[in-house]
């Protein structure tokens, strides 16, 4: 059980070999982002989807033609676990787009990574019910996230999207978040470690946040929820790619765009795709709700974020905002 609660030493060896293949990418070593055409004249694009969830926009663009459409063969790819590991695919060209998170996109940036933002999928919204949060047995004495000053709280994995949304509700609280001790276990050891009293508290989502509801354990605040316009699913690029294939690049984000429309309008097609594509049971599927998708990229949140996650050692550095965006990308400095 990894209780590090500074992740800078556990991800020093994993940015020195990003800042490689960025240098090799710089120099001409990297690979060659030269549009490639299929047969018929195609440009051919490969996207690293998440193993996860929000990926689904993606495969609507295939199935509605939307690709097709655009002039554009694309292969949709599973990437990473860990999304933030898909750069070095994107550096050397064996793949023009991929997935992540706000956390995972950063970290990269504050390691001068030659990638940019080109639209958002999902972010965090008061339109839906949370699909995630923090879980505490009912009768706990927690009652605010400001009350886990002194307490232990189970995340999937340490320094990420999580750990921060858990360290900002708790300051947002009046709590001080480095009080709170963060231990990393399994996705599928959450529930028990909260039932079990291993921890005072987890963070969790998905099935698993619902069956930690089933089983018994109560919700504190509104999850991600609670920090609307935070990006939880973009795409990226790197800027050798972008800057050569401008006119490809922004055929890709307009037939995500369509799909995204789609996607929220169309609930079943949504649900088709994660029974084929992801692990969850269909029956939980069928019994809860889509996400709601969202092309839009908030930067006056993704400041904050970026403020934030450097305050509390999650980040070496705070990129400007010309680091971070692709010009093209749908971004809005919100209200």
């Amino acid at each position: 059980m990894d209780t590090t609660r500074n992740p800078r030493r556990r991800t020093l060896l994993t940015l020195t070999a990003l800042a490689t293949v960025a240098s090799l990418t710089a120099t001409g070593c990297g690979g060659d982002s030269a549009t490639a055409t299929t047969a018929d004249g195609k440009a051919e694009v490969t996207v690293l989807r998440s193993n996860g969830a929000i990926f689904e926009p993606l495969y609507i663009a295939q199935q509605q033609g939307y690709f097709k459409d655009a002039g554009l063969s694309v292969t949709i790819k599973a990437g990473a676990q860990d999304t933030s590991q898909n750069a070095p695919s994107v550096l050397n060209g064996e793949a023009q787009f991929a997935m992540t998170d706000s956390s995972g996109f950063l970290k990269g940036a504050a390691q001068d990574m030659p990638i940019r933002i080109v639209t958002g999928l999902q972010s965090a919204t008061t339109k839906t019910d949370p699909t995630d949060g923090l879980l505490v047995k009912k009768d706990s004495e927690i009652k605010s996230f400001a009350d886990l000053e002194g307490r232990t709280v189970g995340i999937s994995a340490l320094g990420g999207t999580i750990q921060f949304i858990c360290e900002y509700l708790v300051q947002k609280a009046g709590g001080d978040p480095k009080k709170v001790k963060f231990v990393a276990l399994p996705t599928t050891s959450l529930t028990d470690a909260a039932t079990s009293g291993k921890t005072d508290a987890v963070f969790s989502f998905g099935p698993f946040y619902f069956a930690g509801l089933d089983s018994g354990l109560r919700s504190i605040g509104n999850g991600m929820n609670d920090v609307p316009g935070m990006v939880q699913g973009l795409l990226f690029s790197s800027q050798e790619y972008l800057a050569e294939n401008e006119d490809t690049a922004k055929k890709f984000i307009d037939a995500v765009a369509k799909a995204i429309t789609y996607a929220n309008a169309n609930p079943a097609a949504v649900k088709a795709i994660d029974k084929k594509y992801t692990q969850v049971p269909a029956d939980f599927i069928d019994a809860h709700d889509t996400n709601y998708y969202d092309k839009t990229l908030n930067t006056t949140v993704m400041r904050t974020v970026i403020t934030k996650m450097h305050a509390f050692d999650l980040l070496d550095k705070e990129p400007e905002d010309d680091a971070l965006y692709w010009d093209q990308a749908p971004t809005t400095a919100g209200e």
